[in-house]
């Protein structure tokens, strides 16, 4: 009973209550700056598979000093998978998230066939195609199309797929994309941040036939013909920080019009504010008609996106929505129809309108583009020499000798 006793007291002591006995495994995981990108690209990583994601979460939560059940309860997982992974990531490091080999029937398909398959897939391609299918790489290397498809799965071999890329070649490269995100990022005072450009020759089209909708058991089809009634130009600019947009519609895209869309974005701006104004490099932006107008409105301050850069222009996810939501599936009769659905899809846009967020700062976008340009050059033996690379070499050799 004494015993009993001085337990309970002990635990009603408040200096006890406080003490809390450390867990085995509880040190915190500590990461070298190549871990903790890798895994942050992971983690944010919307291609790869569901597991691996989650397991680069887990180890950048135990990073961060989070405790396993917390992690768990974000992440939706029991505690003991958050424990199992941190344990195998301090054994192994970031090789130890892969999945370990299970066991099973031994191999029939050696692992010298196995390289040849893989060789055959990337350095090869069949006569009469342009590239390998399971059935005609079988018939080459004569094991099945199903293993075939499985040593492409674990290699994440894809011939099917092609994908388009365009990496700027500016001579500036590095220059113009810092000034453009820290315009997104840190603003101006007193300014007002447009992002403008013009999507062209957009085309007012009519099926042949009526199109049938969404019904269940049948999805919503449409004619693959069509006729065409005209074309139309669409110029657009984005109040970055306030979300809004203004446009007007235009059958040519020269410089007087995109004088009279300027006019239009300077109207659209409170007289008291200064107007940075994100532009691509079409020669229509720098006629000399335009420059003379500039220098007329000082309060007008340009900054051009690189050569091939696009994807900087705010505008383009505009433009993107417009293709998708309002045009995609579109049947107009006539020039004026379309403008009119274009123009209440963007009306609607502003009701309310929602700010661009840009969130991926200046030295991650040069990292990988960098890392684009190595892979162009290394892996394919690209010859013709890169000026954006110099661009971003200084860039990046500047911000790794300034001080922290």
């Amino acid at each position: 009973m004494e015993v009993w006793h001085f337990t309970l007291e002990r635990c009603k002591s408040p200096i006890a209550a406080r003490v809390s006995k450390r867990m085995p495994g509880a040190a915190q995981i500590q990461l070298t700056p190549q871990q903790q990108e890798e895994l942050d690209r992971c983690a944010r990583n919307r291609s790869l598979r569901a597991r691996a994601v989650e397991r680069a979460k887990i180890i950048l939560g135990l990073a961060a000093g989070k405790a396993k059940q917390e992690i768990a309860a974000q992440l939706g997982i029991a505690r003991q998978t958050a424990w199992r992974w941190g344990r195998r990531f301090r054994e192994q490091g970031i090789p130890g998230l892969a999945d370990a080999p299970r066991s099973g029937r031994p191999r029939v398909i050696l692992p010298e066939k196995i390289e040849q398959i893989v060789r055959k897939t990337i350095q090869e391609t069949p006569p009469d195609s342009t590239h390998w299918s399971t059935r005609s790489l079988a018939e080459q290397v004569a094991v099945s199309a199903s293993s075939i498809g499985r040593i492409w799965r674990s290699r994440d071999l894809k011939p099917h797929r092609v994908r388009t890329f365009k990496l700027s070649n500016d001579r500036c490269f590095a220059e113009k994309t810092d000034d453009v995100v820290n315009l997104y990022l840190n603003p101006p005072p007193d300014s007002y941040v447009w992002s403008a450009d013009e999507e062209c020759n957009i085309q007012a089209i009519s099926r042949t036939q009526s199109s049938l909708p969404c019904a269940p058991g049948h999805c919503a089809t449409k004619t693959s013909t069509y006729t065409r009634h005209g074309t139309t130009t669409l110029l657009a600019a984005q109040h970055v920080h306030g979300g809004e947009v203004v446009y007007m519609f235009r059958q040519q895209h020269r410089h007087q019009e995109w004088i009279e869309f300027l006019s239009l974005v300077d109207a659209s701006t409170p007289p008291s504010k200064q107007i940075h104004l994100i532009i691509d490099n079409y020669s229509a932006h720098k006629h000399a008609a335009v420059r003379q107008w500039l220098n007329g409105h000082p309060r007008f301050h340009i900054h051009y996106t690189p050569t091939s850069g696009s994807w900087l222009n705010a505008v383009e996810r505009v433009f993107s929505d417009v293709k998708q939501k309002c045009l995609r599936r579109r049947s107009v009769e006539s020039v004026a129809a379309l403008e009119k659905a274009i123009g209440e899809h963007l009306d609607l846009r502003n009701q309310p309108p929602k700010p661009f967020q840009w969130k991926a700062p200046v030295v991650e976008i040069l990292r990988k583009v960098k890392r684009a340009w190595g892979v162009l050059h290394d892996t394919y033996g690209a010859k013709k020499p890169s000026a954006a690379l110099g661009s971003i070499d200084r860039y990046l050799e500047a911000f790794d000798a300034a001080p922290d």
